[in-house]
């Protein structure tokens, strides 16, 4: 399978204190990324995502492990000319318009004409919903605007890999909405999408592929309905007897199987067998959160 990403053997610490002390942040991290995927990125809060992106794009240098992206190239100039990004804090000229702040980044991109570079700028600001915004300066942006034309930003020069660090923070259930809904048109263009998120029902939505750190290594890499089975679901047989509905519960298909075949023999009718599947936010806190999590 082509990659748009890949991450081998990445360590990362730090000194602090008066007397500096090593704190190990990452402990030797292996995952990639499919080309035209939605890769969600968890971790707890301090697991290492945010300084995991930053040493994938150069913002700071890893102490070992190498990182190549498409299809095994490291990172130049070329290779950033591909890549766009949404920090989770990022910095805004507040004195721009939110047209004069993405023309400015347009233009240190490159490679589009005066009016290519205009009608994409009208394009994204559409697809954010910021279009009657445009000639309003950013000081006046609320929190979830900036991170709207914050996006814009990183997909103006058409980006093959999009990495974002926490990209829905601070948006309300619209922006939410608007912003998956972009993730998802992205991947469907061909374009391979890698974002870290606090918010699991929307990465459940979202994401093909889960990568889940803990205290700097990972603990799972894989499709997000791998993580799901992973996790006992009940199932529920409804039935009829004595002209009342009545259930049990069963732990697995076996036991299902076996549950079916009883009530059937007694002649009782089914009238329905209840998947209860958990979600993603079970599944992460059993992994990541819980002490006797594989790999804690």
């Amino acid at each position: 399978m082509s990659k748009a990403l890949e991450v081998f053997g990445l360590k990362k610490s730090y000194k602090k204190g008066f007397i500096p002390k090593t704190r190990e942040v990452l402990k030797g991290l292996d995952f990639s990324l499919g080309k035209a995927s939605i890769t969600g990125f968890l971790g707890a809060n301090g697991a290492g995502k945010t300084t995991t992106i930053k040493c994938i794009l150069g913002l700071t240098f890893s102490n070992a492990g190498q990182i190549r992206f498409f299809d095994g190239q490291p990172l130049s100039s070329a290779i950033k000319s591909k890549v766009g990004f949404l920090p989770e804090r990022p910095y805004f000229y507040e004195y721009l318009t939110g047209y004069e702040f993405l023309r400015f980044y347009g233009e240190l991109s490159g490679g589009m004409s005066r009016n290519a570079l205009n009608d994409r700028i009208s394009e994204l600001l559409k697809k954010v919903d910021l279009l009657p915004a445009r000639d309003v300066k950013l000081r006046n942006y609320s929190k979830g605007m900036l991170q709207k034309v914050g996006l814009a930003q990183a997909l103006i020069h058409r980006p093959e890999l999009v990495i974002l660090d926490e990209p829905k923070a601070g948006l309300d259930p619209d922006g939410r909405y608007y912003m998956s809904e972009i993730i998802k048109d992205l991947a469907a263009q061909g374009t391979t999408v890698f974002f870290s998120s606090h918010l699991l029902h929307d990465a459940e939505k979202l994401c093909e592929n889960l990568v889940i750190i803990k205290s700097g290594l990972v603990i799972f890499e894989g499709p997000t309905r791998k993580l799901l089975q992973r996790v006992n679901s009940e199932i529920e047989v409804v039935f009829q007897k004595e002209g009342k509905l009545q259930s049990q519960k069963v732990a697995s298909d076996k036991e299902l199987q076996t549950q079916l075949k009883e009530l059937l023999s007694q002649g009782l009718m089914i009238q329905e067998v209840r998947r209860q599947q958990p979600s993603l936010e079970e599944a992460f806190v059993n992994l990541a959160l819980r002490d006797e999590a594989g790999g804690a």
